[in-house]
C-alpha cells in the first residue's frame, strides 16, 4: 500500500469534477502524467482507456482500480479520485463507483502491484467501513478511510517497519485531532523533507515548512541517526528515511517524511 500512502502525501487525492467515467479516467491519468518521472510521453491516458474498454476494472463495493502498464522502469505510482455522487462504472456488482485508485505499473513492478491490489481488495471485502462510501462528505473523510485501508493491509501481512511506524503515528495524530478537520491539517502532520548531509557541516533541510526547517537544522546528529536507525527524532519531530542518493564530493541527499503530532514543539 506504499503507492496509496504516497498519493495521499504527495497531493494526488482529488474530488472528481464530474460523474462521467471517461472524464474521471482522463483526469486521474493526467495527474499521473504530471509526475516528473512519468510525463505525458508515458501515454497513460490512452493506455487506461484502451484497457478499460477491454476489461472493466471495478472491483466491487464502490471501488475501481484502473491501471496502465509501461515498459519503463521505476516505481508503482497511483492517483486517487473521489466521486461523492458515484459514477455509473459498469462494475461487475452493479454498484456505482465512489473511489477510483489508478495505478501506473512500470516493467518489473508487476508483482508489487499485484500484492498491493490484493491487499486493498482483501481490506475492502473484510472491513464494512471501507464499503460504506456513500456516507463520505469531504476529502478529509476520504483520507481517513484510505488510511484505514492502509492500516488493515499492513496488519494482514509482514509489514515494512517504517511504513507501519508512519501509519501508526498518523492514526494517533488524527485520533487526537478528532473527526472534524481539514485536509490541510492532515498535511501538516506528514511533511516531505529532503536532507542534504555534507561532511563537517550541519545538515541542510529542504522543506516548505519554515518552522520545521529551523527545528531540524538545529540537530547535529540528524544524519547519523537516519543512517544508523532509519529514523530520527528532534524536538518531538519524527523523521523517517525513505530513500537516499549519493553525490560528489561525499554528499548524501536523504528523502524523508517528517511527522509532527501537534503544533507544540516543546
Amino acid at each position: 500500500m506504499k503507492s496509496v500512502l504516497n498519493a495521499l502525501q504527495e497531493g494526488r487525492l482529488i474530488e472528481l469534477p464530474d460523474n462521467d467515467k471517461k472524464s474521471a479516467l482522463e483526469y486521474l491519468a493526467a495527474l499521473l502524467e504530471a509526475v516528473p518521472d512519468i510525463g505525458v510521453e508515458g501515454g497513460i491516458t490512452e493506455t487506461v482507456l484502451a484497457r478499460e474498454q477491454a476489461h472493466n476494472t471495478g472491483i466491487g463495493k464502490g471501488w475501481a482500480c484502473p491501471h496502465a502498464r509501461s515498459p519503463r522502469s521505476g516505481e508503482v505510482v497511483c492517483s486517487v479520485g473521489w466521486s461523492p455522487a458515484g459514477i455509473d462504472y459498469g462494475a461487475p456488482d452493479g454498484q456505482s463507483v465512489h473511489l477510483l485508485v489508478m495505478y501506473f505499473i512500470p516493467e518489473g513492478q508487476k508483482n508489487t502491484y499485484l500484492k498491493e491490489i490484493s491487499l486493498l481488495a482483501k481490506a475492502i471485502q473484510t472491513q464494512p467501513a471501507l464499503q460504506d462510501l456513500k456516507s463520505l462528505v469531504d476529502l478529509n473523510q476520504v483520507r481517513h478511510r484510505l488510511l484505514d485501508a492502509i492500516s488493515v493491509a499492513l496488519e494482514s501481512t509482514t509489514p515494512d517497519a517504517r511504513a507501519r511506524m508512519i501509519q501508526l503515528e498518523v492514526k494517533h495524530a488524527t485520533a487526537q485531532e478528532g473527526s472534524v478537520g481539514l485536509p490541510a491539517e492532515l498535511a501538516r502532520s506528514i511533511i516531505p523533507v529532503s536532507i542534504l548531509a555534507i561532511p563537517g557541516s550541519k545538515p541542510i533541510i529542504l522543506c516548505q515548512d519554515r518552522e520545521l526547517v529551523q527545528l531540524l537544522e538545529a540537530s547535529e546528529q540528524l544524519s547519523s541517526q537516519l543512517v544508523q536507525n532509519g529514523h530520527a527524532e528532534q524536538n518531538g519531530i519524527q523523521v523517517v528515511l525513505r530513500a537516499s542518493s549519493n553525490y560528489q564530493p561525499d554528499r548524501v541527499l536523504y528523502e524523508c517524511l517528517a511527522f509532527r503530532p501537534s503544533k507544540s514543539t516543546s
